[in-house]
């Protein structure tokens, strides 16, 4: 089934909230994500196979030049096939679109075949304070 990547669409908390679970291994439960998109994202990337949501990414923002991806995910059923790819390009086009000039990432480790080779990005040096 082909797979279809909306920028800004509208998202049910419950079917976020599923998908996140099964990709962060988490219950999935608590999150207001609608009223926080909103609130804080530049935008965010929904893909959809027919009705369901099988991948997401958010687009946080300073509000200028950079912007940042988030809680990249796709559903277990549909990775390795594009999907995750998609997401970004997506949020590459919306981000810079919007004027941004620069789109930042951080990953683990095993994440970085998919982000530097599959998505294009740079490494760079940062840092990150647990609070």
């Amino acid at each position: 089934m082909a797979v279809d990547f909306r920028w800004r669409a509208e998202v049910r908390e419950e079917e976020l909230d599923a998908l996140h679970a099964e990709g962060f291994d988490t219950d999935g439960r608590g999150d207001i994500w609608v009223e926080r998109l909103h609130r804080h994202s530049l935008g965010w990337v929904n893909a959809h196979a027919g009705d369901r949501l099988v991948g997401f990414v958010n687009v946080a923002w300073d509000g200028g030049r950079h912007a940042f991806l988030l809680d990249t995910v796709v559903a277990v059923d549909h990775r390795h096939a594009g999907v995750g790819a998609g997401l970004v390009r997506a949020a590459v086009a919306g981000a810079r679109e919007a004027g941004c000039q620069w789109l930042h990432v951080d990953f683990e480790a095993d994440l970085g075949p998919f982000y530097l080779s599959s998505c294009g990005f740079t490494p760079t040096s940062a840092g990150l304070l647990a609070l």
